[in-house]
């Protein structure tokens, strides 16, 4: 026969079951729609202490680490909310006593108190053979704004194991049990106040905590301004690679042979193009008579010519060659292509080779 218990009882589970090694205890309680209630275990030495957060068995942390404590989760049919299962034969000799708390989840920020729990109970049962030892009904209206409350406690005394009826509320919530019992958390947020800490490493929710979001720090201004682009003109693409997208940033470009200008070129070439001193040469072709080295030696950088796939007016190698078959064609345009014809025989310039992109 069970034995019923009232606020501050405590009976005597090895005499009520001799040979007891293993207990259920069962929580229960009725609560309305938008109430989340959450059991849990904290297994204390003889500090009245958890020897670490470890020994908080809650719904992140279902076991305690020789697993003599286990959760077992919510959904019974048989009255009890949520239930716990104890080994007593493997519960570490340190530990003198289990604490049973249950917890409103938010119950502050919602404005929800223990007051509107209903038909709150704690009991013990005989793992083996089913059959309750002892419960206790806590007492309706002896409560309010507590948002967590400790049912129950399971202690040795001797050799013996014991179970007290407790009912103490807290309106600190769970992370007020839990610091009393040495777990290492931070307070849980009270309506009005500003940034709250977590309230317990992993706190037992039902759905995942809120990210942390990090504080953007915005990157260094570039060293040059977007050119200005006419409104409703189309994007103009990188002067060295189309395939880079829009060139919006106006740079001076300096060819090996001829006048430096102005080209759009997107902001990585942009980069480049600044910070590497002119001339840019053309690496050697082959089978081509060279141009002598002027200017600065090369090394590496916009020396070798930027891998274009996507430019179907190049010979392979890189830039356009313009020799005299090319400039005889161009004469046939007409009159203007004939005076550039002439302009070209009077060069006494090798075949000139345009590289007009870079290579990273």
């Amino acid at each position: 026969m069970s034995s019923s218990l009232t606020k501050g009882d405590n009976v005597s589970l090895s005499r009520r079951a001799p040979g007891l090694t293993a207990v259920t205890v069962g929580l229960g309680w009725q609560a309305d729609t938008g109430y989340d209630l959450d059991a849990c275990a904290l297994l204390c030495d003889a500090s009245g202490r958890v020897p670490s957060d470890d020994y908080f068995v809650f719904f992140n942390n279902l076991s305690s680490p020789e697993g003599s404590v286990r959760h077992t989760g919510g959904g019974r049919p048989d009255g009890d909310d949520q239930q716990i299962q104890i080994d007593l034969g493997r519960v570490p000799d340190h530990v003198l006593k289990i604490v049973f708390p249950v917890s409103l989840y938010e119950g502050a920020a919602r404005g929800q108190g223990f007051g509107q729990v209903h038909r709150a109970h704690v009991r013990v049962l005989d793992r083996e053979s089913e059959a309750e030892l002892a419960r206790y009904d806590l007492a309706p209206g002896g409560l309010s704004n507590e948002t967590a409350l400790v049912f129950g406690e399971l202690y040795r005394h001797g050799a013996e194991w014991k179970f007290r009826a407790v009912g103490q509320g807290y309106a600190s919530g769970l992370a007020g049990i839990a610091a009393d019992y040495g777990v290492d958390v931070l307070r849980e947020k009270a309506p009005g106040q500003g940034d709250p800490g977590a309230a317990v490493p992993g706190t037992p929710t039902h759905q995942p905590p809120p990210a942390v979001t990090p504080i953007a720090v915005p990157p260094p201004p570039p060293a040059f301004a977007p050119a200005p682009q006419p409104t409703g003109s189309p994007a103009m693409t990188c002067f060295f690679d189309p395939a880079h997208g829009p060139g919006h940033t106006t740079v001076t470009w300096s060819p090996q042979w001829g006048v430096p200008r102005p080209v759009q070129a997107c902001p990585g070439c942009a980069q480049r193009v600044q910070t590497t001193p002119p001339p840019f040469y053309t690496p050697p072709q082959q089978g081509y008579p060279q141009p002598a080295p002027q200017g600065y030696p090369q090394q590496g950088g916009y020396g070798q010519p930027y891998e274009d796939h996507h430019d179907h007016g190049q010979q392979q190698g890189g830039g356009r060659r313009f020799g005299a078959g090319a400039l005889i064609g161009a004469g046939a345009a007409g009159l203007v292509g004939g005076a550039l014809l002439n302009e070209a025989f009077d060069d006494d310039e090798p075949d000139v080779i345009v590289n007009n992109y870079y290579e990273d």
